[in-house]
């Protein structure tokens, strides 16, 4: 006969409050709309409180990005990464997909509907920027809180 355990042993440490520091995103329209829901409540949960006008424009810096490595970063079946970091005087969104080609502002026509989003991004960050990862790249913007 086999003597089990009556009891599991504790565990080795107690799992993290609130969601994780990053969110794995399949390469579909759809992950826009979870990256933003993903930012506003690791936002919400920050030890420092997040003001709501650098909550709002941090959703949307991360919702252009996201939808940039989506259109242009990524084929079907890529991921995308969204990291956020915070400090007492900033929020940092990093998105990552598997593409070396960096993103650059376009000209933006009046009759373009399409263009704007790094136009956008760099309206609302403190600064931002494009670094190579080994395999791809990762597309950053830092807020002030």
């Amino acid at each position: 006969m086999i003597n089990l355990p009556q009891a599991l042993p504790p565990a080795c440490c107690p799992p993290p409050d609130g969601p994780p520091p990053t969110l794995l995103l399949a390469s579909e329209p759809e992950s826009v709309g979870r990256a933003r829901a993903y930012v506003r409540e690791v936002l919400a949960r920050d030890e420092h409180p997040v003001a709501a006008d650098c909550v709002d424009a941090v959703v949307l810096i991360v919702s252009e990005l996201v939808t940039n490595a989506y259109r242009y970063g990524t084929e079907p079946g890529d991921s995308i990464l969204v990291v956020v970091s915070t400090t007492p005087d900033r929020v940092r969104v990093e998105v990552h997909d598997p593409r070396r080609r960096r993103p650059r502002p376009r000209e933006a026509t009046g009759e373009s509907i399409r263009g704007r989003g790094l136009h956008i991004v760099g309206a609302l960050a403190e600064r931002w920027g494009v670094d190579d990862r080994p395999f791809g790249k990762k597309v950053w913007a830092e807020v002030t809180r």
